[in-house]
């Protein structure tokens, strides 16, 4: 009987270990069951911590230590129920010799999914080996078959026939390419970082040498500035901005116990930093900007993603200069959730494309939290629930600003409170992407889709299964099935992007795949 030995990282909030901690004990213990049918004996490397409610590896110098005792040579499973902190785990993993495999439960109630992606993605930039592997029942032939080939040969094989190197010709839109990509390099642009390395995603923060050639270059900001902005803005200057997003229709779910519910003051001090986020973005000349908030501002001010929303959409209150101009009139000011650096390049190529050829410019990523068929029978196949908590502009909202609501977020996430810009996304063509770090190149992934519509009963019930306060984009992606994808991919974001017909959809990628490929970015399509 061979000895498997398995790690979990965790999150780096207590709150979130224990909640979740159920979770992931469940999926340890059926594992366990499933390895001992097959002749192997799963152990723990570290154990459940006294008085601590769960068994979460929570720091980086725990990860470091627990490492340490583990023979570098023995088969590894890094199991994963939960969001986790890659940087946890990543530097026993870059000195570990065995073979090493990702595994996470198929569910939607904590981001075990999201967890599992991140970590890929950074192992993936690191170079370091590894196979993946997911489950809902650990009982499917497909995981126990692909479980099989990982303990007899420390690899898995997976399809990824879907994935195509992109030929390079933007079609009609040669001239347009060659333009962006001039003005770029010439011109140049700024990505405002206000801190990096939110939440231990290493896979999320690109090289600047690797942005250079490219025209790009990072400002790289304190969140601690952006704190102190906050605070000059004047409330009256928030609460106009609050007064505009209710007359556009947008519901608040208010309360008065700040601690669990949410509140007005809440909600003015986050349109407080939208102003602030927006003067930055124009002092120090930032085409997109990022904020990392879940380290360091969770603990001082309420949650930024309301803030991201509003900055990702054209139609967003205006904030003015001392001299009274408005500061990008009628402009998205592309914002990149959690400090990714990846999806900062794609906004800013997604932003300057779309924009040239006519089409909807607001962008988010999403992670891709989870998924399965559609229970009410309106779509076959695999329907994707594409979810953050952040940055998702009302503009993907079906109704807009008038479709879009925003709840407390959740206390165990974000102590300070805040209000989420949560809405269901609108029917329609999507054009979905990502950019990775790999062999010290970049990367791009990119593909079509739609966003579907679902009854109210079946939108409801997958928002339930997730986390309800935060926006959804129900998804059906063109010519990849859920074990291609999650195969794939190599992060917990992708973004998202609509088109106003499939033509234009199908034009739009070319584009944009074709800029990046001028840029220096090796490209593959997925599915189409």
């Amino acid at each position: 009987m061979t000895t498997i030995t398995l790690v979990a990282s965790g999150d780096l909030r207590e709150s979130a270990n224990i909640q979740c901690w159920p979770a992931q004990a469940a999926m340890e213990a059926r594992l366990a069951q499933v390895l001992e049918g097959m002749g192997h004996r799963l152990q723990r490397a570290h154990g459940v911590k006294d008085g601590a409610g769960h068994g979460f590896i929570a720091s980086q110098r725990e990860g470091m230590d627990i490492f340490a005792a583990i023979d570098p040579d023995a088969p590894l499973i890094v199991a994963e129920a939960v969001w986790q902190y890659s940087h946890h785990v990543l530097p026993g993993l870059s000195t570990h010799r065995g073979p090493i495999l990702t595994l996470a439960n198929w569910s939607g109630q904590w981001p075990g999914l999201v967890g599992l992606l991140n970590l890929n993605g950074s192992l993936t930039k690191a170079g370091i080996a590894h196979a993946s592997l997911w489950s809902e029942t650990f009982e499917d032939g497909f995981f126990l078959g692909k479980l099989a080939e990982w303990l007899d040969t420390g690899t898995i094989t997976h399809d990824t026939s879907h994935v195509r190197p992109f030929d390079g010709d933007a079609g009609e839109d040669a001239a347009l390419v060659a333009a962006i990509a001039a003005d770029l390099r010439r011109n140049k642009a700024i990505l405002g970082v206000f801190d990096e390395g939110c939440m231990g995603m290493y896979n999320a923060i690109v090289p600047d040498e690797l942005l250079m050639p490219m025209g790009l270059f990072k400002e790289r900001l304190s969140q601690s500035a952006l704190y102190h902005a906050t605070l000059q803005v004047p409330v009256a200057e928030g609460r106009a901005a609050y007064d505009w997003l209710r007359a556009k229709g947008m519901t608040f779910h208010l309360g008065t116990d700040p601690a669990t519910e949410l509140t007005e003051d809440q909600v003015i001090d986050q349109c407080r930093m939208y102003v602030a986020a927006v003067r930055m973005a124009d002092r120090f000349g930032c085409e997109a900007i990022g904020i990392q908030y879940q380290q360091g501002l969770k603990d001082l001010l309420p949650a930024s993603d309301l803030v991201e929303g509003m900055l990702n959409t054209d139609d967003r209150p205006d904030v003015t200069r001392p001299d009274g101009s408005v500061i990008r009139q009628g402009r998205a000011i592309v914002h990149f959730n959690e400090v990714d650096e990846c999806a900062a390049i794609d906004g800013v190529l997604i932003n300057r494309v779309h924009r040239a050829l006519g089409q909807p410019v607001e962008t988010t990523l999403h992670d891709l939290r989870w998924g399965g068929p559609d229970l009410s029978g309106t779509h076959e196949g695999h329907v994707w629930v594409f979810e953050i908590s952040g940055a998702a502009p009302a503009a993907h909202h079906a109704g807009g600003w008038a479709g879009s609501e925003s709840h407390r977020q959740p206390a165990m996430f974000f102590p300070a409170g805040g209000g989420t810009l949560k809405g269901y996304a609108k029917p329609g063509e999507i054009i979905w992407s990502r950019i990775h770090v790999e062999d010290g190149t970049l990367r791009m992934d990119i593909g079509r889709g739609r966003a579907v519509e679902l009854p109210p009963a079946e939108q409801e019930r997958r928002s339930r299964a997730t986390n309800p306060e935060w926006p959804i984009m129900n998804a059906i992606l063109t010519g990849v099935s859920r074990d291609q994808m999650m195969a794939r991919h190599k992060a917990n974001h992708i973004q998202v992007v609509y088109a106003n017909s499939v033509e234009e959809a199908d034009r739009a990628l070319r584009a944009r795949a074709a800029l990046a490929a001028e840029l220096g970015i090796q490209v593959s399509t997925c599915g189409v």
